[in-house]
């Protein structure tokens, strides 16, 4: 009997079984594969670049925001320069704004201080009129044609004189003024008189003309020497009531007013704004009224300063002249 050989240890059929896990192996792997293997190493180099990078990048925005910081302190600087300079330039705009303003205000008072000039020379300049010609006559002479430096041109007369205590002892001078005043007018076709409260010296002719004659003229100067109408210094009243009751627009009036004293808390101011409303401006220079101021110095306890004040403001605003005498006595 023939012996069988013994099987080896490590047959054929094994390596093929081995082989075949490996290449089941291997399929699978490439089956599962998505993505190349990193190297680690490489990461790592490539990380480090970019950290570098990034650092160079940091290194360089600091130093730009170092420049910006310096940069932005020059114009931080130089904005409170021009803040200066602007806090400088509005206090000189403020100071010539004052200066300006007060230059107005300059200007507007010798505006109207030219605006009074041009109406003296305007008046300096007329020459005689018709009427002038036949109130004065041709041959009257050059000296008649004021009264003390006042223009005697009006056709109509209004007497308005303070009949208040202080000017009693000046009666006889003030009627002695008065008749001068009419013998420079040859004839006028009007006359009137009232004390400084408004009061006529001829009650019976209030509100209306006096007509213009010898015995007229006469009884005036008589009257006034013993008028006893007291009235209180205020010849505001006297003024007004000429202007209301005699003012026409077609007729060339004078207002003389004769006093020595100012008594009331009326300001001068509102007087002046009085008259203006009435005695509107004919012309910008010329004014239809004339209202003239005689002063009279009587006594210490009068106040001949307000009286001259008053009338001088009135005289220059109407056309008129404002006289102030030296002595009361006739």
């Amino acid at each position: 009997m023939t012996k069988r050989r013994p099987s080896p240890e490590i047959s054929l059929s094994f390596l093929d079984v081995i082989c075949c896990g490996f290449g089941a192996v291997i399929l699978l792997l490439m089956i599962t594969k998505t993505v190349q293997p990193q190297i680690l190493e490489e990461s790592a180099v490539v990380a480090e670049g970019k950290v570098a990078k990034l650092t160079e990048q940091l290194f360089k925005i600091r130093g730009e925001t170092q420049i910006l910081n310096r940069s932005l302190d020059v114009k931080r600087e130089q904005l409170s320069n021009i803040e200066d300079s602007i806090a400088i330039l509005q206090n000189k705009a403020d100071a010539y704004t004052k200066r300006y303003q007060r230059l107005e205000e300059s200007n507007a008072r010798t505006e109207s201080i030219v605006q009074g000039l041009l109406g003296e020379l305007f008046l300096a300049r007329q020459t005689l009129s018709d009427v002038e010609k036949r109130l004065l006559g041709l041959q009257a002479k050059r000296e008649n044609e004021f009264i003390a430096g006042i223009p005697v041109d009006s056709e109509y007369i209004i007497f308005v004189i303070d009949s208040s205590g202080s000017m009693g002892e000046a009666a006889g001078r003030v009627a002695t003024e008065i008749q001068g005043a009419l013998d420079a007018y040859p004839t006028v076709k009007g006359i009137q008189v009232l004390n400084g409260n408004g009061k006529y010296l001829f009650s019976s002719k209030q509100g209306q003309w006096l007509e213009d004659t010898p015995s007229i003229r006469n009884l005036i100067s008589k009257q006034l020497r013993n008028w006893d109408a007291l009235d209180y210094s205020i010849p505001t009243k006297g003024i007004d009531a000429a202007l209301r009751t005699f003012y026409d627009g077609k007729k060339k009036i004078s207002v003389y007013v004769y006093g020595d004293d100012f008594r009331t808390t009326t300001p001068v101011g509102a007087v002046i704004r009085a008259v203006d409303r009435i005695n509107r401006d004919k012309r910008p220079t010329e004014r239809l009224v004339r209202i003239h101021g005689i002063g009279f110095p009587t006594n210490v306890s009068a106040n001949p300063v307000g009286f001259a004040n008053l009338l001088r403001e009135l005289a220059y605003r109407n056309g008129g002249t404002f006289v102030g005498l030296n002595d009361f006595r006739p």
